[in-house]
């Protein structure tokens, strides 16, 4: 196991990703003073995103239902836990886009190679816990 994004287990056999590029932000509010520089003040945390993509090529490695798993997640729209291959918890993502481009056609019009990008938004914990408890 590489990854696993809520029940989706990233793995060498079914989807593999070759790069992940994980991004943070921190928010700092301004507020202009005359004759002097802007006074900024640390307000929280920004957004967290990680970027994972990678090659399907069905008839050798990776499995195209795969993305379809994933999207069918994405379509939920509920925040998962992402947890890489060695223990490291990432915390609540949710899928905001994926991302396929299909390249190299056998005769039937299936592609040979895939190439991915999945795109994941950290979301808030305080904010689910709030949207769970007007939900239930």
């Amino acid at each position: 196991m590489m990854m696993a994004l809520g029940t989706f287990v990233f793995s060498l056999p079914d989807l593999a990703y070759q790069q992940l590029q994980h991004a943070m932000s921190w928010r700092h509010a301004s507020s202009e003073r005359v004759g002097a520089r802007a006074a900024h003040q640390y307000i929280g945390p920004g957004d967290e995103t990680i970027e994972l993509s990678g090659i399907v090529a069905p008839p050798l490695t990776g499995n195209t239902a795969s993305l379809d798993l994933l999207r069918d997640l994405a379509n939920e729209g509920r925040p998962l836990s992402l947890v890489d291959g060695t223990g490291v918890v990432y915390g609540a993502f949710a899928i905001t886009s994926i991302t396929a481009t299909k390249t190299l056609f056998f005769d039937d019009g299936a592609a040979r190679r895939i190439e991915f990008q999945l795109s994941l938004l950290r979301v808030d914990e305080s904010a689910n816990a709030n949207e769970q408890a007007v939900h239930a």
